[in-house]
């Protein structure tokens, strides 16, 4: 049986059966959709997926790709790449793609895979400068990064203002009248994202006349139990924190279980603020105030251009950057 016979039971027309079966189901009705799925399911119908890709040059697949996680670790540790990822197989599902997700080192290393498996396209996460310099050469598919810095290699690129929301998040702390202000987060050394919400922060402190050192930085990978060790080298410093700015919700959540295991309560003793804004922020106790990124517009945005890109469509490089902005709950105090 081929698509022509579906078509020809079903009353329709083979582009609407492949629309079926591939999933463009905007474009056909309920009705239909059951009826072309009936006829598939009576007669044990089956798409030679490797034989359409090879007749069509096309595979309909995205490949995503998450770096920088060791042999051990998964990706879901992180509420982040959590987010995004659902959000990202739900935009790329709807258009009629499928998603195929590699976790590796570097993203190097995810180029003879998807090279294998002709993808129509990926989306790099969090890629640095250097990465993509070897990367592009090597791929012959449309690429669109996320959360990198490398806007002299004219990549479409998807991110947010990371040097406003480390501003951000310190003038709203300053503002609540902290002047003892602790930093939490990955090494802010290398350059990109982290680099810049911590330059953000720092131009903050200056504005307002306030000391900081390398002292007041606590630096630790954004996991859970990362932030219960940093809770605890907070509560026993040698400076009296009043604040603590984290770059990761789930890093601060981790650091208020392990200020509360010292006693310290938050925010009558310490008040924090999380990054991301992902729901647990809404069940921890206290309610953990937020600089929220849209996770949602991110990769609405990605998803998108990449298609356009599949499709031969003009892409501008020059994306504007997805604001962001605090979402203010019960974790900080005004003193």
């Amino acid at each position: 049986m081929t698509l022509k016979d579906i078509a020809a039971l079903a009353g329709v027309s083979v582009v609407t059966v492949s629309n079926v079966i591939n999933g463009n189901h905007k474009k056909v009705s309920q009705k239909t959709i059951d009826k072309v799925n009936k006829i598939i399911e009576e007669n044990d119908f089956h798409v030679n997926a490797t034989a359409r890709s090879l007749a069509k040059k096309k595979s309909n697949i995205i490949g995503v790709v998450i770096p920088y996680l060791d042999a051990g670790d998964i990706f879901s540790q992180s509420p982040y790449y959590t987010e995004i990822m659902a959000y990202l197989e739900n935009y790329i599902r709807n258009n009629g793609y499928y998603m195929m997700m590699r976790s590796v080192g570097t993203c190097k290393e995810a180029i003879p895979l998807f090279s294998t498996w002709n993808v129509d396209g990926v989306i790099f996460l969090g890629a640095h400068r250097d990465e993509i310099m070897e990367i592009l050469p090597k791929i012959k598919f449309p690429a669109v990064f996320i959360d990198s810095y490398a806007d002299d290699l004219n990549i479409v690129n998807i991110g947010i203002d990371d040097f406003k929301s480390g501003y951000l998040a310190a003038r709203y702390i300053i503002g609540k009248g902290h002047k003892a202000i602790a930093w939490a987060g990955p090494d802010y050394n290398d350059p990109g994202v982290i680099n810049e919400r911590f330059r953000g922060f720092t131009q903050a402190l200056l504005e307002n006349d306030i000391d900081f050192d390398e002292s007041s930085c606590f630096v630790a990978d954004t996991f859970y139990d990362q932030g219960v060790k940093l809770g605890g080298q907070i509560a026993v410093a040698d400076k009296e924190f009043t604040a603590v700015i984290t770059q990761s919700d789930i890093l601060a959540l981790g650091i208020m279980e392990g200020l509360r295991k010292f006693g310290i309560r938050i925010p009558e003793d310490i008040s924090i603020i999380g990054f991301d804004n992902i729901p647990a922020c809404m069940y921890s106790y206290p309610q953990l105030t937020s600089i929220s990124q849209s996770i949602r517009d991110k990769a609405k945005i990605a998803s998108e251009s990449l298609l356009a890109m599949i499709e031969n469509k003009e892409v501008n490089s020059d994306i504007p950057k997805v604001d962001v902005e605090v979402v203010e709950r019960q974790s900080v105090k005004q003193i």
